[in-house]
C-alpha cells in the first residue's frame, strides 16, 4: 500500500494565509498573478465538484467551515477533510511553479 501524502501545515496556518494572499485581487506582482492564474486553473480543472464548491465558498466568499457544512448538509469534519484533500492536490501541482 502506498503512503498517503500529507501536507505539513495546519488548516489555518501559513499555507492558508498564503492561499488567501495569492487569491487576493489587488496583487500587482507579476509572479503572484501567474500563480493565481495557475491556482484558479487547478481549482477549476483538477478538484472534484465538492472540493471546488468548498474551496470557492471558503476562499472567495469567506465562509467558515461550520456555515459551509450547514449549507451543503454535511458535517464540519467532512468539510475539513475535503478542504485538506483539495489543498494537498493544489500544493502538489503548485509546488512545480514555486
Amino acid at each position: 500500500m502506498s503512503k498517503r501524502k500529507v501536507y505539513s501545515d495546519t488548516f489555518t496556518g501559513e499555507a492558508d494565509r498564503g492561499i488567501r494572499a495569492l487569491l487576493g485581487r489587488g496583487e500587482r506582482n507579476e509572479t503572484a498573478r501567474k500563480l493565481r492564474k495557475v491556482m484558479l486553473n487547478v481549482i477549476n480543472n483538477e478538484l472534484t465538484p465538492r472540493q471546488k464548491e468548498i474551496i470557492m465558498l471558503y476562499y472567495f466568499r469567506d465562509t467558515d467551515t461550520v456555515t459551509i457544512s450547514s449549507m451543503l448538509g454535511i458535517s464540519p469534519q467532512a468539510v475539513s477533510a475535503a478542504m485538506s484533500r483539495a489543498r494537498i492536490k493544489m500544493y502538489n501541482i503548485l509546488k512545480y511553479y514555486i
